[in-house]
């Protein structure tokens, strides 16, 4: 038996004469978990799209050589196979699964019909076999922990980490051999990505070899046997547990090519008077008006303060921001904004612009992004009405000026500012939608989740925006899941439970320990 079960040699890839793989090699070992690590646009996904055939043979050159499982009941292997897949359909033939970030599931289907989306279950003329679908979506379940759901309920009534798992039932359902799953935690809380990284040793256990795609380290260092690390299209190295050192610094000098000894850039703090303050603000659920979400939340931020919320997944954060740039969540809602002393009544998000107040969603490919649109189009689309157009007719020179002056200023990898936004890597998109809200010219700033899905350089120029904008006497609000990010980047912490401000922590306070405090101590005055 071969110690690989995959070999991809030689690979290069190029998009409009731009090489996003050159001369590619990797190895992974067979029953192995194995990682791609590497900063955002150096070409992990690329690759992994070439190995599954969505980018077919032809246009790529190198070589893939795949060491099947023999169906032999010895599961001797065969030997290497120089495979040359024109679709995704061929490669999932050989055992090759892959799930990508954006989860591929029918949200209107059942879990039954999900599980076998693409892999019907039929008879011998070709109907679908109902009873034998559900028999056997039961048992992919079971493997993957989900035996208890029900089969027959819809998949959007079900939350990302049991999605996530669905789609590695699916997988099961093809006879996966070989695993790539890219970014699988990246929507997930800390309790369902430990939930998936169990499973997938439970894979490993089984058999079946993993790829990993991952900007979070700390799960990297713990799940895998290898890793390799990718840097601009280009393979830098390959660090093997018990062999090299396995350290997230050592992971990121081999993504950054040197030494980060300091995550966050320093910053001295200026600060002035409040800009932004929220009193009694009490919002209900925008589906179920008896349903209480946010109750008498009252905080404020100052000129040149970057302000954090922290707390627990589900604890109101994101409801909180949405709530208030202009009422896009919820109903019944009640309480007092002010900025720079005045009341803002912020009936929708036209108004929360003009008042200067500008949210960077967590999500930005929904909400951020138009994807089909242009760098430029995407940066001055905020900001067309009140500073790129009069009397309805939008000046281009203006647009163009200001694009290409953002671009440059925090850093954004592009072609040019007429280059798809869809086409970016996930950090770059994220500069184009923060250099959106800058061209707004906010008095204050939102940023929900300013840096998930991205790499720790990539993170480092995002919190060095974030500094630019303390320094030019900016209110910032940071929504962050990482407790090390918030106490990285903040000057105070607001810690959020269940609706409710649990605890205010200054910078000499804030610790993940305290965090924890204040929320059970809060979890504890509700419960009695």
């Amino acid at each position: 038996m071969s110690d690989y079960i995959l070999e991809m040699d030689h690979i290069t890839k190029e998009f409009a004469g731009v090489k996003a793989l050159d001369d590619v090699n990797i190895k992974v070992k067979r029953g192995e978990i194995h990682a791609l690590c590497g900063e955002n646009g150096a070409g992990k996904s690329t690759l992994m799209n070439v190995l599954s055939g969505v980018y077919p043979y032809g246009t790529y050159s190198g070589d893939i050589v795949y060491h099947r499982e023999s169906p032999s009941p010895h599961r001797s292997a065969e030997s290497g196979e120089t495979c040359q897949f024109h679709s995704i359909k061929q490669s999932e033939a050989k055992g090759i699964v892959i799930i990508h970030q954006e989860l591929a599931l029918s949200p209107y289907l059942s879990i039954a019909e999900n599980v076998f989306l693409g892999n019907e279950q039929t008879s011998a003329k070709g109907v679908i076999d109902w009873t034998k679908t559900r028999k056997h979506a039961k048992e992919m379940l079971e493997k993957v922990g989900l035996g208890n759901e029900n089969l027959n309920a819809p998949v959007n009534t079900l939350g990302v980490g049991k999605q996530q798992l669905i789609e590695i039932a699916k997988a099961m359902a093809k006879e996966v051999e070989l695993l790539i799953l890219d970014e699988p935690t990246a929507a997930l809380n800390d309790e369902e990505s430990r939930r998936l990284l169990e499973i997938m040793l439970d894979l490993k256990k089984r058999g079946i070899t993993c790829i990993i795609i991952s900007h979070k380290l700390n799960e990297i260092s713990y799940v895998s046997d290898s890793i390799t690390v990718i840097r601009d299209g280009k393979t830098i190295e390959t660090l093997v547990k018990g062999v090299d050192e396995f350290t997230e610094d050592r992971i990121i000098k081999g993504m950054v090519g040197r030494e980060m000894t300091n995550r966050y850039p320093e910053r001295v703090s200026d600060i002035g008077e409040t800009v932004f303050e929220v009193r009694d603000w009490n919002v209900y659920h925008p589906e179920d008006s008896g349903r209480q979400m946010l109750r008498d939340i009252s905080f404020y931020v100052r000129a040149g303060e970057v302000v954090g919320l922290a707390g627990l997944m589900g604890a109101g954060r994101t409801e909180l921001a949405m709530s208030l740039f202009g009422r896009s969540y919820g109903q019944k809602i009640s309480g007092t904004v002010k900025i720079n002393g005045k009341e803002a009544i912020l009936k929708d998000v036209k108004t929360a612009i003009d008042h200067k107040l500008a949210y960077v969603s967590e999500d930005r490919k929904t909400y951020g992004l138009v994807l089909i649109d242009s760098v430029k189009g995407n940066m001055t689309l905020a900001a067309l009405r009140n500073f790129f157009s009069k009397k309805g007719v939008v000046n281009s020179n203006d647009e163009i000026v200001a694009a290409e002056e953002y671009k440059k200023r925090i850093n954004v990898k592009s072609n040019s500012i007429n280059q798809v936004v869809g086409s970016l890597s996930g950090g770059n998109q994220q500069k184009v939608v923060l250099a959106k809200w800058m061209l707004t010219q906010p008095d204050v700033l939102i940023l929900d989740e300013p840096t998930r899905g991205i790499d720790v350089g990539a993170k480092y120029e995002i919190y060095c925006v974030i500094n630019e904008l303390a320094r030019a006497g900016k209110a910032v609000v940071v929504i962050s899941s990482e407790m090390q990010e918030v106490i990285g980047t903040c000057d105070r912490v607001y810690v959020l439970n269940e609706g409710r401000i649990a605890g205010e922590l200054s910078k000499e306070e804030v610790s993940q320990e305290r965090i924890m405090k204040c929320i059970m101590a809060q979890s504890g005055k509700d419960e009695a």
